[in-house]
């Protein structure tokens, strides 16, 4: 199968792209959605200096995710389902939630990065799909709970 367009920036590759099948390009596909979403994070996260920074930097985070295209959340969500059938989906989830961890922790211990990475995937969902969503305050308060300043 030949897809024709941009190819991974991983590689470098730029013009026709080969790919065996569908799920050669469908795993592709969402490998570099994954990034996007890693960069997002990292776009929030690289800035704070500090443990209150970093709260707002995730409270920030939940609501530029669930106010964000609404392409985002719906690619998100096919690649979960993905993920819940098929093992190879299911690595490449778990790479990206390592990295999404991985950013956190650089500002929490890892099981607060934990928690606060399920907050976001949370949070972000409930915002994104509620006919009212949950204001500004609500996320600060659960960041807060969770990172121990409550």
């Amino acid at each position: 199968m030949t897809a024709r367009g941009p190819t991974s920036t991983r590689t470098g590759r730029t013009g026709a792209a080969h790919f065996t099948g569908i799920d050669d390009l469908l795993r592709e596909a969402f490998t570099l959605f994954a990034d996007h979403i890693v960069m997002v994070f990292e776009h929030h996260l690289n800035r704070a200096t500090n443990a209150d920074q970093a709260r707002e930097a995730v409270t920030d985070l939940v609501h530029a995710l669930s106010e964000g295209p609404q392409r985002d959340l719906i690619l998100t969500q096919e690649l979960y389902t993905l993920a819940a059938r098929r093992p190879e989906y299911r690595e490449l989830t778990q790479a990206w939630m390592s990295r999404s961890r991985h950013l956190l922790e650089r500002h929490f211990d890892p099981g607060t990065a934990r928690q606060l990475d399920a907050l976001i995937e949370g949070l972000t969902l409930h915002r994104a799909l509620d006919t009212a969503p949950h204001d500004r305050q609500l996320t600060i308060e659960a960041v807060r709970r969770i990172s121990g300043t409550a």
